[in-house]
């Protein structure tokens, strides 16, 4: 006997919630890709009462996606800024 597991289905863009980043409302797909090809870091937090977002990304993203999105950084804040700044002055 095979069990068969669906995939969680994400909210369309008939969903929205208010971001606590950009003080408006979005949709679930601006959430996926807020942060360049990547989610935005606080999507789970947002997202988790409306649907089992963590499995969603979990089926979705690659691990080293995973971490990358949401891997705490043991850099300090200002570094991170000054190396946003450089990165910015760059381009």
């Amino acid at each position: 006997m095979t069990i068969k597991t669906e995939k969680i289905a994400p909210p369309g863009d008939e969903s929205s919630l208010r971001c606590p980043r950009l003080g408006h409302q979005i949709f679930f797909s601006y959430c996926m890709q807020e942060n360049g090809k990547r989610p935005c870091f606080k999507i789970l937090d947002c997202w988790h009462s409306r649907f089992d977002v963590e499995k969603y990304l979990k089926e979705t993203l690659t691990q080293e996606e995973w971490k990358k999105t949401f891997a705490k950084s043991d850099k300090p804040k200002i570094l991170t800024l000054v190396e946003l700044i450089e990165q910015a002055k760059k381009h």
